[in-house]
Order: C-alpha cells, then sequence, then structure tokens
C-alpha cells in the first residue's frame, strides 16, 4: 500500500507561512514520512490517498471517526485510495487504539508535530474559556498525482465518511 517513491514535494521541516495559513485545493500535498502503528516507516507517494488529522486516541469523537472509517474502509480501497489517520499520539498509544477498536488502516504517530503544522491543522483551540494548541480535525484527499482534491476543515464525525467516500 505505502511506497517510497521519489518525487518533488514541498519539504517538511519549519512550517512555511503557507503552510500556517492552510493549504489549498489543487496544491501539491506536503509530503512525509511517519512511523505507523505497525512500526513501518509510510512515506506520502504517488497515489490516491485520504488524509484525517485526529486530535487524540480513544477520545469520544475521534473514535467514532475512526470505527466510521474502519466499517467503510472496503469502499475507500475499491475507490483506489489509501488511508491514514494522523495525531501526534505515539505509535504505542496508536497500536492500542488501533487494537481495542480493530481498525484496519494504519494510525501516523506525528509526536513532533512536522506533519501537522505542515497541512496547517495545529491551531490554538478553545475549551471551557482555557486556549491550548491542539490539532482541528481535518481531511484531505489528495490524487494520485499528489495535488489536494478537496480539504473538510473543521470536521463534523457525523456523516463525514459518507463526504469522504462522495469526493472519491
Amino acid at each position: 500500500m505505502a511506497k517510497v517513491v521519489k518525487k518533488p514535494a514541498r519539504k517538511i521541516g519549519k512550517a512555511s507561512k503557507k503552510a500556517k495559513s492552510g493549504l489549498a485545493i489543487a496544491e501539491t500535498a506536503p509530503d512525509f514520512m511517519l512511523l505507523s502503528d505497525g512500526d513501518e516507516a509510510v512515506r506520502l507517494s504517488n497515489y490516491k490517498v485520504v488524509l484525517y488529522f485526529y486530535p487524540k486516541d480513544d477520545t469520544p469523537g475521534c473514535t467514532a471517526e475512526a470505527c466510521s472509517f474502519r466499517d467503510g474502509f472496503s469502499e475507500i480501497q475499491k475507490k483506489g485510495a489509501a488511508l491514514f489517520g494522523i495525531s501526534t499520539d505515539s505509535v504505542e498509544s496508536h497500536k492500542k487504539f488501533k487494537e481495542k477498536y480493530h481498525l484496519n488502516f494504519p494510525l501516523l504517530s506525528d509526536a513532533d508535530r512536522k506533519v501537522v503544522n505542515a497541512y496547517g491543522v495545529w491551531k490554538e483551540k478553545n475549551m471551557y474559556g482555557k486556549k491550548y494548541m491542539g490539532i482541528e480535525r481535518t481531511t484531505f484527499v489528495i490524487d494520485e498525482a499528489g495535488k489536494i482534491k478537496k480539504i473538510f476543515p473543521k470536521v463534523k464525525v457525523e456523516g463525514h465518511y459518507d463526504e469522504v467516500l462522495a469526493e472519491l
């Protein structure tokens, strides 16, 4: 499914000003390499992919979102797409989450926050008047050429899987 392919891509390191302000449709998606829950290095390559960024393993919204993708994963594959869930949780946390809910797709650990910054999803959040930094639930659909086809910002979990499938 994931393969290492050399291709021109925007480098990830320090997030560029453009990445902080957000990515745009038809823009080249930032390439990355992250460690999966299976201890494998996964690199965004030349294939259709759904990247969904979520705040935290084993929390109610994130669990509901992961389970909806789990239940519909075969339909995503039939559309020729790969699926990756990305959060800043550790590989160990991902392994437990994946096992507990029988997730059938890779979860990628971005503990150093390079990818969440490059994709512009690491944002200031506000809960009960307390401000903190975290992932804004966002999904990207990326085509075979590495171009962003669709961005779903501030995702509401209910019905999101159906929106993603329709976009594929």
